[in-house]
């Protein structure tokens, strides 16, 4: 990171910033977009209800169009700040996301709901890279740490109480699930633009690849598309065929031209490191599991045992409390045992955890005997097995360069979310009455499979250096995450 000064280095903040304020500011952010991503899960039954909806992949989109815009948008919305200002592009982000959120809350459609999530998301990756950018320009070097640890808990903080926030919201209206950002937001622009300093790369770097992006995103979305409608559209037809033909031309087009770009998306040379290469296959893999299972579990506790949006909540908060736990045992483990075995280890635990729930589910209510467990166990192994995942992606790559590594591994996190919705989506189908406990039971299985697919591949991205990775924290690895800080 640089600042305005012209000397190429992080310059120390002036006499007039004040850094607790600017970091009360930066972490409210940070928790309402991780708030964001947790209370919608919860919302989606009554979303459906509302807007007369039952289609669980119309619904889907809901959740897969953010991830999708996110993904591509990430990375070089962050390069677009580092070139024309960290501050400008803060402010525009938190504006965009909170007048977005006010749109979602007025949606009278779907359709209109997917569309102000798609501005949501451009919002989103415009705000996240820049904050903790802004955060070291104006926290001196000795409180930097302290700065970051705290700036990571709101994320940690809003993962562990979205769930339940999300119930209480929803039970007034899912419109509030969508409104809570407004004052957020607000106080968050106007302190912002008060306060944050301005900060910005001297040189003027080529303009990121944003052909590139917007190539990436038909992609993904073509192959969540195919995957979403190929129950209904029939997997031989041409809908769906040319839907994931499209996804196939789209990915291949998007890599030759990373290859040729100056200023990529991907820098196809970062995976060239071994272990920087299979922690975003990890990524992708694992948060396919996730993804998929905590939409499993919202929709059998809402829609199949008739639970409440508060008392669902509730029940779900208690896998994210068992992250900051686990994490920090991995950081214990990470002294004696390589990070892939770690990883490994937590993808094994979360696939335990999915498959406790696929071999005792009962059409009879019984949170005790199959949702908690699962979501303690599946937590725990979260905890181990993602902040390992994102601090090991960038142990072997050079220090000007770890930013963006670490924006790629969490592009490659919401990529392997988009697919993980669509896999259940249409492995689940849309059974009746009758068929499904059994739909459910081997939508269960199929994301147990995943995750044990995802500890095979994260053995081999151990880091070649013997230097334990760094501490990433809870917030992280479970909402918040720090791409694009720097260049």
């Amino acid at each position: 990171m640089q600042s305005d000064s012209g000397t190429g280095t992080t310059a120390a903040p002036p006499p007039a910033v004040r850094p607790g304020a600017v970091l009360a500011v930066l972490s409210a952010a940070a928790f309402m977009a991780s708030l964001d991503l947790f209370i919608v899960n919860v919302a989606l039954p009554e979303v459906g209800r509302d807007l007369g909806t039952t289609s669980l992949g119309d619904l889907s989109w809901t959740l897969n169009a953010y991830a999708i815009v996110y993904a591509a948008l990430l990375v070089p919305f962050g390069r677009l700040a580092d070139r024309y200002g960290r501050k400008g592009g803060f402010v525009l982000g938190v504006g965009v996301f909170t007048l977005a959120s006010v749109g979602c809350a007025a949606s009278g459609s779907l359709e209109l709901l997917v569309a102000f999530r798609i501005l949501q998301a451009a919002g989103a990756a415009l705000l996240t890279p820049t904050s903790l950018g802004l955060l070291l320009v104006a926290t001196p070097a000795a409180s930097r740490a302290r700065a970051v640890r705290i700036w990571a808990a709101s994320g940690a903080l809003a993962a562990a109480a979205g769930p339940a926030l999300g119930g209480v919201l929803v039970d007034a209206s899912w419109r509030w699930v969508f409104l809570i950002n407004l004052p957020i937001g607000l106080l968050a622009v106007v302190q912002a633009a008060r306060i944050v300093p301005r900060s910005r790369d001297d040189g003027r770097t080529p303009l990121p690849d944003l052909v590139g992006a917007a190539v990436l995103t038909v992609a993904i979305g073509a192959l969540a598309m195919g995957l979403v409608k190929g129950p209904d559209w029939g997997w031989a037809s041409a809908p769906t065929l040319g839907a994931l033909a499209i996804a196939v031309a789209g990915t291949a087009w998007f890599w030759r031209r990373s290859l040729r770009h100056p200023v990529p998306v991907v820098d196809p040379v970062l995976l060239r490191v071994r272990s920087f290469a299979f922690a975003n296959l990890t990524a992708v893999v694992f948060s396919v599991g996730f993804a998929g299972n905590l939409l499993a579990v919202v929709l059998w506790m809402q829609d199949v045992w008739g639970y409440s949006a508060l008392r669902t909540g509730l029940g779900v908060a208690v896998g994210p409390a068992m992250v900051p736990v686990f994490a920090a045992v991995g950081q214990r483990m990470s002294r004696r045992i390589g990070a892939g075995w770690i990883a490994a280890l937590g993808c094994l635990l979360f696939a335990a955890g999915v498959s406790l729930a696929a071999f005792r589910l009962t059409l009879e209510p019984s949170y005790a005997a199959v949702i908690l467990p699962s979501m303690l166990v599946g937590g725990a192994g979260v905890g181990l097995a993602l902040p390992t995942i994102l601090s090991t992606g960038t142990a072997d790559l050079p220090a000007d360069r770890s930013a963006t590594g670490s924006a790629v591994v969490n592009m490659s996190r919401q990529i392997g979310a988009v697919l993980g919705i669509a896999v259940f989506v249409a492995v689940l189908g849309t059974p009746d009455s009758g068929e499904v406990l059994q739909a459910f039971t081997t939508a269960w299985i199929v994301l147990a499979a995943i995750g044990v697919l995802a500890a095979v591949v994260a053995i081999g991205m151990t880091p070649r250096t013997q230097r334990t990775a760094p501490v990433v924290p809870a917030g992280e690895a479970i909402g918040v995450s720090e791409p694009g800080a720097a260049r």
